[in-house]
């Protein structure tokens, strides 16, 4: 029997190489996904064209978000593409190192993501992973 309380996750991350050629994903374990991207595993795109750089990442609860969204992501234009990380990420750095560290409250509470609940087409809520 399945466990209903369990709580899924899935991520839609855009890579870059330092030539800022891009790479849309998505993923249900971001740090596996994103490290063996790093390995540059032979005949894959990401190895061909040295992709490597985590440059943006999106978090969601449900998979059918996840595909929407990443499908949305594929249609955008290059310049659309570099203003969206431009906006979270505007000096193109890898969150890879990022990500592996969680933001620790000074009381030993771990913050794992925070609501960015922004206005979408269907009233989507997103979740970001929160870093400081």
């Amino acid at each position: 029997m399945a466990n209903s309380n369990r709580e899924y996750h899935f991520w839609v991350y855009i890579l870059s190489s330092r030539s800022r050629t891009l790479y849309v994903g998505i993923t249900n374990k971001l740090l596996t996904r994103t490290s063996q991207h790093k390995e540059h595993r032979t005949g894959t795109f990401t190895a061909c064209y040295n992709i490597d750089r985590l440059v943006y990442f999106q978090y969601f609860r449900y998979v059918c978000n996840a595909i929407v969204r990443e499908k949305e992501l594929k249609r955008y234009t290059r310049k659309q593409k570099i203003e969206l990380i431009e906006r979270t990420n505007p000096t193109w750095e890898d969150l890879y190192d990022e990500i592996r560290r969680p933001f620790v409250q000074p009381e030993g509470q771990q913050i794992l993501c925070k609501d960015d609940k922004q206005e979408r087409q269907g009233q989507q809520q997103r979740l970001t992973l929160a870093w400081i």
